[in-house]
């Protein structure tokens, strides 16, 4: 059974300057939604989800990400998979490019001048990490409702496993390539570093990481090539919106498949640079027991003004590529008495084991214990448990659905707060909304979004 995803790259929602761009691009949009619903059907298998390599936003903004919401859940409905199944990484634009102040700039260039050793360094100092990734702040908000946090110390936080078979599942590897991003130009002058590069290797398990920024934009790149190529089976970047597909031949018996993702909105539509968006779908090839990839590339035919199929990408490459997996063979393959999955299974974000990288004292939110009445602002508990499923799914929906004011509104009604004075972010808003849902008022949440639908017609994108 295949595992199926939409992938999309470089959305770059709260790019647009001027009307015109905004009704093309909000039509090119709506138009893949419809195309990527036609297309999966066609494959009859069930859809895992969405995976967007970077760049989500424009300028790295709570309004952009509330746009992104709203689309995101228009595409996951349409497909038939659940608002929460996106897996996610930050590019360069999720920066907020006004919190990047020339003592940021500073720190930025002694990281990229002095390496990894430099990098280490600021990331082992509480101040000057924090430094770091409160350029991420409104990003960090938006991942954690899709369950795809960020590691705070320069690491590897979470990850998605899934199973095809006992003993062969493939894990999605989610990488910050934006790390050290400033505002000027920088390729090959990035860096992983140690933490990131070093991949997982587990029997039985394949991997595909994902990272906004291509390998050659990196200055540790030869390092991170060799994890790849020894422990990788799929890299899939974005960042440069024009779309290139590489098998390479590691050794015999293992191969690497690089997939560069053109743009979904690029910064401006020509001859060269259109709208574009994959269609994935994942598979244990149980002959030749490998991890087999394949690709359904989509490209805007402005002829007609809606996608089709990229034939010049594929360039008579096979749709289907199968790939030499050494790290399935590793593992006892599951013999023909073993009860095989009837289906593939479901898509489990969890920690990678290795935690060294992690501070002490570190917030990072998905190690943080179950715990209450460690007070904040508002008195709003800070630590708090791992919300259930179902709770995130709400969560979701009461963002995506109802607008601020309506939030905010209903926080004073269901008595979480008396009142609401100044600026309320998103990481508040969500701790709000936890705690209303701990006073036992999902009900009341869902009568909202009927309310919101039959006043206002529901929202398109």
């Amino acid at each position: 059974m295949k595992a199926v995803f939409v992938h999309l790259s470089d959305i770059h929602f709260g790019q647009e300057r001027d009307g015109g761009t905004n009704a093309e691009n909000a039509d090119a949009k709506k138009r893949l939604i419809e195309d990527a619903r036609a297309e999966v059907g066609k494959l009859g298998g069930k859809v895992h989800g969405v995976i967007v390599t970077g760049d989500i936003a424009y300028s790295g903004n709570e309004d952009e990400y509330a746009l992104a919401g709203q689309w995101l859940a228009n595409l996951t409905d349409a497909i038939g998979c659940e608002r929460s199944d996106v897996q996610m990484i930050p590019g360069n634009h999720d920066i907020d490019r006004g919190k990047i102040t020339d003592m940021i700039e500073t720190i930025l260039f002694a990281i990229r001048e002095g390496g990894d050793e430099w990098l280490d360094r600021n990331l082992d100092n509480q101040d000057s990490c924090k430094v770091l990734y409160e350029r991420f702040d409104a990003y960090k908000g938006f991942a954690l409702d899709y369950r795809c946090e960020l590691d705070l110390n320069g690491g590897i936080s979470t990850s998605a496993r899934l199973e095809f078979a006992p003993g062969r599942a493939v894990r999605f590897v989610r990488l910050n390539s934006a790390l050290i991003c400033s505002s000027k130009k920088e390729e090959g002058k990035l860096i992983l570093g140690a933490r990131q590069r070093t991949l997982p290797m587990e029997e039985g398990e394949e991997i595909v990481v994902l990272s906004h920024h291509p390998l050659h934009w990196f200055q540790d790149s030869e390092k991170a090539r060799g994890f790849l190529q020894g422990r990788a089976r799929v890299f899939i970047s974005g960042h440069e919106h024009f779309p290139k597909l590489e098998i390479v031949d590691v050794e015999n018996g293992c191969q690497l498949m690089m997939l560069a993702a053109g743009a979904t909105a690029p910064d401006q539509v020509d001859d060269r640079y259109t709208y574009k968006y994959n269609i994935l779908a994942f598979e244990w090839d149980e002959e030749n027991d490998a991890l087999a990839v394949s690709l359904n590339p989509r490209t805007w035919d402005g002829s007609v003004a809606r996608f089709r199929r990229d034939d010049e990408f594929m360039d008579r490459k096979d749709e289907r590529q199968v790939l030499g997996s050494p790290n399935f063979r590793r593992a006892p393959k599951p013999s023909d008495h073993e009860e095989l999955a009837a289906a593939v299974g479901e898509l489990v974000e969890e920690p990678l084991a290795a935690t060294e990288s992690e501070a002490p004292g570190d917030e990072h939110p998905a190690a943080a214990p179950a715990q209450t009445g460690e007070a904040g602002e508002a008195g709003i508990e800070v630590v708090e448990a791992e919300p259930s499923q179902d709770v995130r799914d709400l969560q979701l929906r009461f963002f995506q659905e109802l607008s601020q004011g309506a939030r905010l509104t209903a926080f004073v009604d269901f008595g979480v707060v008396a009142q609401i004075k100044g600026r309320i972010d998103h990481a508040m808003e969500r701790r709000l909304f936890r705690r209303a849902v701990r006073q036992g008022m999902a009900k009341e949440i869902e009568q909202l979004f009927d309310q919101a639908k039959s006043g206002k017609g529901g929202s398109e994108a």
